[in-house]
């Protein structure tokens, strides 16, 4: 649903989705940049702090986001937009990245993938709410059940026992789905890969601030992996990561790829297993092919009726029919 304001009345004109391979292949392709997340931040924690690698990543996110922006000399933003790109940064850029560093302190990335296991079904209630979307009983149904499948994993293989940096997982999981919901919103109105390069050059001020008082209270110590976790945290997850998957968004809609994600806890664990020598459960394999099903179930619940690739028709506000 996309909102066109105009200088007399505001209209609102709701338009069918794209719904080919392409937008799922993009989001796809977030959530393959977002499962190395975890692992490289663990990573970067070598050589940085927890403020300081946040902080650095994000000025570098930043920068290079601005940079593209500059050499396609895209204008600034509507002035309506930029509230949702507060929400974004604040969320996304900011808010999730800082607390999931600081449970990585203490949580193992197999346990801290909870939160990514939580995050679809979080961020399709929060895009239901925001979005006035209805999707199908089916689609919820397939939602919680894999939700429930990953939790109930990732619980079995932390022995039941909640680590200290839980809350700052939950919370983690709350800013990051309004972000993923309102971005997925905003790439309906602007290109994807503009909502992520604006919200990253909104927090430019406050992350060059950060670095520069973190990193002289927090040790540095120069490391190969620490090099190589802060620059694919950097360009690969905050900036190329949310380019994909914001666009993907756009395409197929916010819950729909959302519930993509429900296959990021148990990439992230082959990750794990493969750079940090973390031991891939025995379950995983049984845990995958059970999510892999209810990431089909979703995506088939949430598809809108008619061929792929059809545009809707809705009814104005004036009650004239608009085919688009």
């Amino acid at each position: 649903m996309t909102a066109q304001d105009s200088a007399i009345a505001p209209i609102t004109i709701a338009v069918g989705r794209r719904t080919g391979p392409g937008g799922v292949l993009l989001a796809g392709l977030g959530v393959l940049a977002f499962s190395l997340t975890f692992p490289s931040t663990v990573w970067g924690l070598e050589s940085f702090g927890p403020w300081s690698l946040v902080a650095v990543r994000s000025v570098l996110a930043a920068l290079i986001a601005g940079s593209f922006l500059l050499a396609g000399r895209v204008p600034l933003p509507d002035r309506r937009h930029w509230g949702g790109l507060v929400v974004v940064a604040g969320g996304v850029v900011v808010g999730f990245p800082l607390l999931t560093t600081l449970a990585l302190q203490t949580s193992t990335t197999s346990h801290a993938a909870v939160v990514v296991g939580l995050l679809p079904l979080t961020t399709a209630l929060f895009a239901s709410l925001r979005t006035g979307s209805r999707p199908p009983r089916a689609f919820w149904v397939a939602a919680c059940a894999g939700a429930a499948v990953v939790i109930v994993f990732t619980v079995q293989q932390s022995g039941g026992v909640l680590a200290r940096g839980d809350l700052y997982l939950f919370g983690a999981l709350l800013v990051c789905a309004a972000g993923y919901t309102e971005g997925g919103r905003l790439a309906g109105l602007m290109p994807g890969w503009q909502v992520a390069g604006w919200a990253l050059v909104l927090c430019l001020p406050l992350a060059a601030a950060g670095a520069a008082v973190a990193l002289p209270l927090e040790p540095v110590r120069i490391t190969a992996h620490g090099v190589i976790g802060l620059v694919w945290v950097a360009a690969g997850s905050t900036f190329l990561g949310l380019y994909v998957w914001y666009r993907g968004m756009a395409e197929i809609g916010v819950a729909r790829a959302s519930q993509l994600q429900l296959a990021q806890p148990l990439l992230t664990l082959v990750w794990s297993f493969l750079a940090l020598g973390e031991e891939v459960p025995a379950a995983a394999p049984v845990a995958a092919v059970a999510v892999l099903v209810c990431i089909a179930v979703t995506q088939r619940a949430g598809r809108p009726a008619g061929r792929p690739g059809t545009r809707g028709t809705a009814r104005t506000r004036g009650g004239a029919r608009v085919r688009s």
